[in-house]
């Protein structure tokens, strides 16, 4: 099979909230390859402890790359303790500049509580606008729905849970078999 006849797999809506002092990531389980889902519960949205420091990360893309990079910015965070920012600019910028890295895809939502970023193969590293943001196949779907519900009395958990439900609803790469992880200031 040549690499053009490969169906590609998809699959993966992450969704980072940022409310009323927690933010939530949250992920479904769907992978898919071409039009046959492979899995439907696989687990994409992580808690790591780097010196000590709670962050959750939620990944799209191919999962072995999404691991290279967990690890990487775990090891920026070993060495830059509590300082997210610091450590996801010096990932951003190892994840453009190494050759190695630079065939990795994959993105990245982290967040300490405090802090909510986007960390991109480019050299991106993006802070929501409207504390909220979201990633992969149905990532703008996820991200509309949890723009239009961050004006309601919901709390973080919720605003995400019904935004990936809409997601879920409207993409046939993401599935309502959700992974969430909160995470307070």
């Amino acid at each position: 099979m040549a690499d053009t006849d490969f169906p590609g797999w998809h699959g993966t809506t992450i969704i980072g909230v940022r409310k009323g002092g927690k933010v939530v990531i949250a992920g479904d389980g769907q992978v898919s390859l071409g039009q046959t889902v492979i899995k439907g519960t696989a687990r994409k949205v992580r808690r790591i402890s780097p010196g000590g420091y709670d962050v959750v990360a939620g990944f799209a893309g191919s999962t072995a790359d999404a691991f290279t990079l967990l690890e990487r910015l775990e090891t920026k965070l070993e060495a830059t303790p509590g300082q997210l920012q610091r450590a996801s600019v010096e990932l951003a910028k190892d994840w453009r500049t190494d050759k190695y890295l630079q065939k990795l895809e994959a993105m990245l939502i982290v967040s300490d509580g405090k802090e909510l970023y986007v960390i991109t193969g480019a050299g991106d590293v993006l802070e929501p606008e409207h504390d909220v943001t979201a990633i992969g196949s149905g990532g703008n779907y996820a991200l509309a729905a949890g723009r239009a519900l961050m004006d309601t009395d919901k709390d973080a958990e919720t605003v995400a849970r019904e935004a990936m439900a809409i997601a879920a609803d409207i993409c046939v790469y993401t599935n309502g078999n959700l992974t969430v992880e909160t995470i307070s200031a």
